[in-house]
């Protein structure tokens, strides 16, 4: 379907636009190894991105990597040595922010000309002052002039951000021959010290969930409070999934005296990774909510955050913090992207899964690369490939899911899990075994076959066991073959069903370019509005889940299927609403995806009634 934005939304706005931040975008974190050393390589352009933390062996190889490429001596930190994990951390954001500086330094000193580093900066930026004091310069006939407003230049612009991203819940506690070790050593906490003794001034974002344990070991370190200025030295982002959810970690934070920065909101289905869907609740009415209620939620928590910080930190703030409300999640067009800011008052967007597409940007093999640029629906499957349990958006024909449709050929399934990070099953032992490996699916298929199910439900139970893969290995697989570490490594890919809207590599110009409209990297005919496709993608889920319980394979009760109709009929009335502010033949066109949407919604309903009783 067409757009349903007019021109106007998309050509003004820009105005209000953060000016302190060169960029209205950033580049989220995406699985562990595509944006491992990202801000290598595009920190000095303004543009943040996001290290995952999650694997400290990876980390290690790309610390050693770099300083070879750069002929820095490389100084290893071996796993068996004391905090291992957490010192790994430390040394690979300190080294990669040693680099952005110097790197950000000589794009300061480089000269105006045509592709330099500096006119580089420049010319990838949006509309904004900033870029109209470039423009400005550029038409300047004074050469005396022209020099003081390029040492102005100079001095106004700012790297982008080196942030981390920590999984709340991945988070299990650690052995070393058979022996548990200290709660500190767990994953998460492990890898919060290891950002926490970092020199970074960024951003910690932190997703999949509240995690007490943690958010308290955040309060044991001094740069996660302000100072006597109010500046806070690393920032505490949480990424949500619904405004609910916003207010009872932010509460939990304030009264560790610790303040959220930004929320960064998340679509449920829409996005590349794990998916953590709702029973059904919708984007739209989602930012709704945080656009309608952001004052409130700032002052209540603002209230508690100014006691406990006097009371745990002896400091009194005059000045409330920074917050900041962007989302992430499917967007694919630089028009509704303009829409989603400026409706939303939405304080920036982040862009994943098209960044797989640009190499100078992301770690992607070249054999996936023309796998990504050739995708199509039938490629990108919403897999239970996770070990975690959650949905998860895979490749289904990467070298990953080959090799472990391969094992179950062969007549053995499963990983040999030479990482271990997800671990966390007790089921056959007391020491935890992750569900994706070798082990454990042999002793879960011994138990199903015993267990007297008829073959159809045996069938079932043993295929979902099966599909398991080893994720927090093969996710570091792209990285490894790009740069030849491990060129016999099985990358597995976790883009988002938006990738089918791309057809071509490209370049970090063109993509910003996408981004902000001035070009399009579109294949084929218009994509479905980011709205109808994330609605879309809930009534096939709702679908498969009508599926599984009629299979027996999950139970799910009426009043759950009757709570997620009634959030998909809410959030399609409220998109009814919403439409009004389009213009007459998008509005047209939005409306009637709308409508077909709600009678496949219907015929569901039926399918749900047809179900057994719990």
């Amino acid at each position: 379907m067409s757009s349903p934005y007019n021109k106007k939304q998309v050509s003004d706005g820009w105005e209000d636009l953060n000016s302190k931040r060169p960029h209205t975008f950033h580049i989220p974190v995406m699985g562990t190894g595509f944006t491992i050393d990202t801000p290598l390589k595009v920190a000095r352009y303004g543009i943040s991105s996001v290290i995952s933390l999650g694997d400290d062996r990876l980390i290690e190889q790309l610390r050693k990597f770099h300083c070879d490429q750069r002929g820095i001596l490389y100084q290893p930190i071996l796993e068996e040595e004391d905090d291992s994990r957490a010192r790994r951390i430390t040394a690979y954001l300190n080294f990669v922010n040693a680099q952005v500086r110097e790197q950000f330094q000589l794009l300061q000193e480089a000269t105006f000309e045509p592709g330099s580093e500096i006119t580089r900066y420049f010319e990838m930026l949006p509309d904004s002052p900033l870029k109209l004091a470039y423009d400005n310069m550029l038409t300047t006939s004074d050469l005396i002039e022209k020099v003081n407003k390029q040492t102005a230049l100079r001095r106004l612009i700012s790297p982008g951000s080196i942030d981390v991203n920590i999984m709340t819940k991945v988070d299990h506690d650690q052995y070393r021959d058979g022996v548990r070790l200290p709660a500190e050593y767990a994953l998460a906490m492990s890898s919060l010290r290891g950002y926490a003794r970092s020199n970074l001034n960024s951003s910690i974002i932190l997703s999949a969930g509240l995690n007490r344990r943690l958010f308290n070991y955040i309060s044991k370190f001094d740069d996660f409070f302000p100072d006597h200025r109010g500046v806070i030295k690393k920032k505490i982002v949480l990424k949500v999934s619904d405004f609910r959810s916003a207010v009872i970690q932010g509460k939990l934070l304030a009264k560790l005296g610790l303040w959220v920065s930004e929320y960064r909101i998340e679509s449920g289905l829409n996005c590349g990774g794990h998916a953590f869907a709702t029973k059904g609740n919708l984007m739209g009415p989602i930012l709704e909510e945080f656009r309608r209620n952001k004052q409130h939620l700032v002052e209540q928590l603002l209230a508690t955050y100014m006691v406990s910080l006097k009371a745990i930190k002896k400091i009194d703030l005059e000045t409330p913090s920074e917050v900041r409300i962007t989302f992430q999640g499917g967007i694919i067009t630089a028009e509704e992207n303009s829409f989603i800011m400026k409706y939303y008052k939405l304080d920036g967007t982040g862009w994943g899964t098209p960044f797989l597409l640009v190499p100078e940007v992301t770690n992607v093999d070249e054999n996936h690369l023309k796998k990504l640029a050739g995708a199509t629906a039938k490629d990108i499957c919403l897999s239970e490939n996770s070990p975690l349990g959650v949905l998860f958006w895979s490749m289904n024909n990467s070298a990953s899911e080959r090799l472990r449709r391969l094992r179950i050929l062969k007549g053995s399934p499963g990983s040999s899990c030479p990482k271990g990070y997800l671990k966390s099953d007790t089921e056959f032992s007391h020491l935890p075994l992750c569900p994706a490996s070798r082990l454990y699916q042999r002793r879960k298929i011994k138990q199903i076959s015993d267990n007297g199910f008829n073959s159809s439900k045996r069938g079932a139970y043993i295929s979902r066991v099966m599909k398991k893969s080893c994720i927090c290995n093969d996710l570091a697989g792209g990285v490894l073959v790009k740069n030849g570490i491990d060129p016999e490594a099985h990358p597995a890919i976790c883009c988002g069903p938006g990738i089918v809207n791309f057809s071509q590599v490209t370049t970090l110009e063109k993509m910003i370019d996408h981004i902000y409209g001035r070009v399009s990297l579109l294949n084929g005919p218009e994509p479905q509005y980011i709205f109808i496709k994330e609605l879309s993608l809930y009534v096939d889920y709702l679908r498969l889940e009508i599926e599984k319980t009629s299979k027996g394979t999950i139970i799910r009760t009426a009043s759950y299927f009757d709570e997620f109709k009634n959030n998909l009929a809410d959030g399609i009335e409220y998109y009814r609403n919403l439409a009004e502010q389009f213009g007459k033949d998008q509005k047209e066109c939005f409306i009637r995806e709308l409508e077909k949407i709600w009678r496949d919604i219907e015929n569901i309903i039926i399918g749900i009634k047809a179900l057994p009783a719990v």
